[in-house]
């Protein structure tokens, strides 16, 4: 998607959030009717059935009727999309939509292409029931046939147009890279480039953990501790505005430079899962320590280097150009001799094969077997590096 920053007048940004609710509304009107229909009422209402329901709901409230009827339609729309991928087996089970999470509305049609550039910096954009809206020009506006506008935690309205850019073409260099993820170190490349995700700096974190105390110490549904969460919430944007943008140039970079990507085959959402509850067998009321506090460290220092987002996006902007290798014991095998033992990697930067003496960076040395593709079996079995054109030689007797 192409998405800008849109800046609403104090009127518009009321009138948006009027029309967030509205769809809000109907989304999860249409979730409960789901949720609670029974076999002995017949088959569920589609797309068609429920649009005429809402047709008689807004002759029969005025509220409702205010609101625009493409941004109702539309949420039923999404509704209906949603069902459909989960009998499809490809997403969850729909869920509530919350204030203050879930805001945002989509306008289609004809509608979607009322937009007028103002000059180099700006356009505006006509929102239905709310009017022209000022938007910041960071590239050029794509054609689109709908847009969606939605609202961030940190008060921001974005317009994003469903415009999905061509890929980006290989150099033809033939060059293979491998890239080594952690936490430390992001990203480790097989060339000894070494890339950090940016996240806060040291003022902006002990400004955090400021701010969670006072956050602590507020009572709740103040106004203190109401302006408390905003400015939390808008550190915790910063961060993740700047893991994105890492992640969008590093992604582009590479499917610039390099004809083959290869990575870890690693599934990051089981990876950062919490840990399951020990019971205690000796009192059924207690739980036993289940190291939650270190592996909440750790799912936290993965999802901050934007793993899985990293991958994503090269499969996006690369297609067909990025191979996964299977991750077992690349960290472990010296890259040159393919030595493979756990004493080979001293620490977290520092790797030193007991076998042949060779020396180099940890991750380096990983990225080096991953843009290889060499794979360790479960027996710590390094296969033979030899070139898979020669002729098999017999077995010689003892």
């Amino acid at each position: 998607m192409s998405r800008f920053r849109m800046f609403p007048t104090p009127a518009q940004h009321g009138a948006m959030l009027e029309q967030c609710r509205h769809a809000r509304f109907v989304w999860n009107l249409a979730l409960e009717q789901w949720s609670m229909w029974t076999s002995d009422k017949g088959p569920t209402p589609n797309f068609g059935g429920q649009c005429r329901q809402l047709t008689a709901a807004r002759a029969a409230f005025d509220w409702l009727r205010a609101g625009s009827q493409t941004v109702q339609q539309q949420a039923l729309r999404d509704f209906d999309q949603a069902l459909k991928n989960f009998h499809a087996r490809t997403h969850r089970r729909p869920t509530w939509r919350k204030s203050g999470r879930h805001e945002g509305f989509r306008i289609v049609g004809s509608q979607a292409s009322r937009i007028v550039k103002l000059n180099r910096k700006w356009a505006q954009v006509l929102v239905p029931k709310v009017g022209w809206v000022r938007v910041r020009l960071s590239r050029a506006i794509p054609p689109a046939g709908s847009y969606r506008i939605t609202r961030d935690r940190t008060d921001r309205w974005h317009i994003a147009f469903a415009a999905i850019p061509p890929p980006i073409l290989a150099p033809g260099t033939g060059e293979v890279v491998g890239v080594d993820r952690g936490i430390t170190i992001s990203a480790a490349l097989s060339n000894g480039e070494l890339l950090v995700c940016p996240g806060l700096s040291e003022t902006e974190q002990v400004r955090l953990k400021h701010l969670q105390r006072r956050l602590a110490r507020g009572r709740r549904g103040s106004n203190r501790r109401r302006r408390v969460r905003a400015a939390i919430a808008k550190l915790h944007g910063r961060a993740a505005d700047r893991g994105k943008d890492w992640v969008e140039k590093t992604s582009t970079d590479l499917a610039r430079r390099y004809d083959v990507i290869r990575v870890e085959d690693l599934r990051v959402a089981r990876m950062t899962r919490r840990p399951k509850p020990r019971h205690d067998a000796a009192r059924p009321d207690q739980y036993r320590p289940n190291g939650r506090r270190a592996k909440a460290k750790l799912n936290r220092g993965i999802l901050a280097n934007g793993w899985a987002n990293l991958v994503t996006r090269l499969e996006q902007k690369s297609p067909g150009r990025v191979e996964k290798v299977n991750p077992a014991y690349t960290s472990q095998t010296c890259s040159v001799c393919g030595h493979c033992a756990p004493e080979n990697r001293k620490n977290q930067a520092v790797f030193r094969c007991l076998a042949c003496g060779h020396e180099a960076n940890a991750d380096v040395n990983a990225a080096v077997n991953i843009a290889a593709g060499w794979a360790v079996s479960a027996r710590r079995e390094t296969p033979l590096r030899a070139s898979p054109k020669r002729e098999p030689q017999p077995a010689t007797s003892a």
